[in-house]
């Protein structure tokens, strides 16, 4: 197996069998839609225990998820939606530990990094956008949500311009837009090369094995084992902290739709 087979085998998507067609759409069953249920129904049962657990290492897989649970609430989206905390907190909690668990799945050995396949990071940042527009028109109604997109305190004089404020709409939308797109392409772009990355080292194993196996497993297998172990360990910080990054920079785009001013 060369590099690029082991490189799809871990990355890339592959189709079961299609469910349906429409036009040139075909929804099927593939390997990473089956990770993510996987992944989705390890979350439940995990939590699930969590929630259960009251001695022994129930206990302290119990106080290790509130530990998270906390530092979601209190860190991230507290100081963001003050009084409508509670409101918001369910959904980025599901989104904090479905991000971790599958950033987490793909550091698995035999594993399909779903995370590092932009299909589903964009997915996720589809998410946030229909979050940040249905937040603001239930806080503020349809008229007023679009209103805010323009900033305030503009001169008054400036909204009697024909050109100006239309300009300053396509203007906003882009930005919209293009938060939700660094949102996707920052997930994905770090779960992808860490991966990369780590069996670039392994494959150097293979390469020099051209030149004699001694060559391979005495000269370049510690050392490239050595570092694909370093980066792995990299990986699991990465893991953290993009699901970490995710969930606040969502928050925030949220918030700035609900409290615009």
């Amino acid at each position: 197996m060369n590099f690029e087979e082991i490189l799809g085998h871990h990355l890339l998507d592959h189709t079961y069998f299609p469910l349906f067609s429409i036009g040139r759409f075909t929804l099927a069953v593939s390997k990473h839609s089956v990770t993510l249920w996987v992944v989705a129904v390890l979350l439940v049962l995990a939590l699930s225990a969590a929630a259960r657990g009251r001695s022994g290492a129930g206990r302290l897989w119990r106080t290790a998820v509130e530990a998270m649970v906390l530092y979601v609430r209190n860190y991230i989206v507290a100081p963001v939606f003050g009084h409508d905390t509670e409101a918001f907190l369910p959904y980025f909690l599901t989104l904090f530990f479905f991000i971790l668990g599958c950033n987490l799945w793909g550091l698995l050995p035999g594993s399909s990094a779903v995370t590092g396949n932009v299909s589903v990071t964009a997915a996720l940042a589809l998410s946030t956008f229909v979050l940040i527009n249905l937040a603001g028109i239930r806080k503020f109604g349809l008229p007023a949500h679009f209103k805010h997109l323009v900033p305030g305190g503009m001169p008054w004089i400036w909204w009697l311009s024909p050109l100006l404020i239309p300009l300053l709409y396509v203007i906003e939308l882009i930005g919209l837009c293009a938060k939700c797109v660094a949102l996707c392409i920052r997930l994905f772009a770090n779960i992808f090369s860490g991966h990369i990355v780590s069996l670039a080292f392994l494959c150097m194993i293979f390469v020099f094995a051209q030149f004699g196996r001694g060559v391979a497993l005495l000269g370049v297998a510690p050392v490239a084992v050595g570092l694909a172990l370093f980066v792995a360990a990299l990986d699991l910080l990465v893991a953290l902290i993009q699901a970490y990054i995710f969930t606040l920079l969502t928050a925030v785009f949220v918030g700035m739709a609900v409290h615009p001013h």
